[in-house]
């Protein structure tokens, strides 16, 4: 039984931030670890602080080991991968909290690869403080995404009812036209399908396409990408029998509620995207990194320099990230055992 469990790698994040408020949160409810072993790579130093500090984590306990492969089945775990002793203020960035995240961030990383942990999570760190020698990405997907050697992949904001995808991600605004070519979008709504197969159990998923330009471009008046570069990548994608619809003007479309009739959207850029998402289900959003050899998921939201330390910060979109990473873990798990089998094949073909 224990062995089936699923073993959920946490980073740490930023030290100064609310990563250690909404994981000690989330783990006071001891149900979750009914689906899970949780290894957190942190600072039982770090850890015993915020204890101190959150009347409502007090008493939380905390199993301390050495390697991931001691980490008891029916406990929160934790490796310490900050040795020295690191000076922990709330609500200010620095580059010693980016160190510790940079450091558990690794760690986690190399666990992962040498499959120590099944999944990992990440709490949220401050990119700017994050820079080094070691670590010269925008974000964690870029980062991950060198890590793994992998080619393409697809932040997707994940809720109860809605699921967003983007073709740019962490890029200036001036630079978004020239990376939104016909081929970047049919290989993003490519990824965006194959995971709505393979991670959520989705036959035939449909997905909504929004276009770059108000009104999507109004027949060119006010733009020619939607046009010239958008609709023929839908065109292409319904080729490959993707059911791909659109371009949809971004402001009508989730201003109707159309969002509804679709199992997922593909936004052109970060907050064309993220706005609406975090708007409508910003408490228990979950971001994915889609398209990856692995699982990584993570809370919907950012450090929270204003509330670090003070009570505030809810564990709700880290929940979701925990019970996320499990189920998209368990999807992928059925799906590989229906390919296998030539008559399940067959049964997939006609739904």
């Amino acid at each position: 039984m224990n062995e089936q469990k699923i073993r959920i790698g946490i980073t740490h994040g930023d030290i100064n931030g609310v990563g250690y408020e909404i994981i000690l949160k989330t783990f006071t409810d001891n149900r979750i670890i009914d689906c899970c072993t949780p290894i957190i790579y942190g600072s039982s130093r770090v850890a015993s602080y915020y204890r101190k500090l959150l009347p409502a984590v007090e008493n939380f306990n905390i199993n301390n080991i050495n390697a991931a492969s001691e980490a008891h089945p029916k406990r929160v775990n934790m490796i310490n991968c900050i040795t020295e002793e690191v000076r922990v203020e709330p609500g200010k960035p620095s580059e010693e909290s980016g160190m510790a995240a940079l450091r558990s961030l690794e760690m986690a990383v190399a666990d992962l690869k040498a499959g120590k942990i099944d999944v990992l999570v990440t709490s949220p760190f401050n990119k700017h403080c994050m820079q080094s020698d070691r670590f010269k990405f925008p974000g964690h997907t870029e980062y991950l995404a060198a890590a793994f050697d992998a080619k393409e992949q697809l932040m997707l904001l994940i809720g109860n009812q809605l699921k967003v995808g983007i073709v740019t991600g962490h890029i200036p605004v001036a630079k978004i036209s020239e990376y939104l070519t016909t081929e970047n979008i049919l290989a993003k709504l490519q990824l965006l399908n194959n995971t709505l197969v393979t991670d959520f159990n989705i036959r035939r998923p449909r997905i909504a396409v929004l276009g770059l330009n108000p009104h999507a471009g109004d027949n060119g008046l006010l733009g020619k990408e939607d046009d010239d570069i958008i609709s023929p990548a839908i065109t292409e994608a319904n080729k490959k029998n993707i059911l791909a619809f659109g371009p949809y003007p971004a402001d009508g479309f989730f201003g109707a509620a159309s969002y509804h009739r679709f199992d997922a959207i593909l936004a052109m850029y970060h907050d064309q995207g993220l706005v609406p998402f975090k708007t409508l289900a910003f408490n228990d959003g979950v971001n994915y990194t889609a398209g990856m050899p692995f699982i990584r998921t993570s809370p919907a939201h950012g450090v929270g320099y204003d509330i670090a330390g003070a009570d505030k910060a809810s564990p709700d979109s880290f929940r979701a990230a925990i019970y996320a990473a499990c189920d998209i873990f368990n999807n992928r798990k059925t799906f590989k055992q229906l390919i296998a089998n030539p008559l399940n094949a067959v049964d997939l073909d006609k739904l």
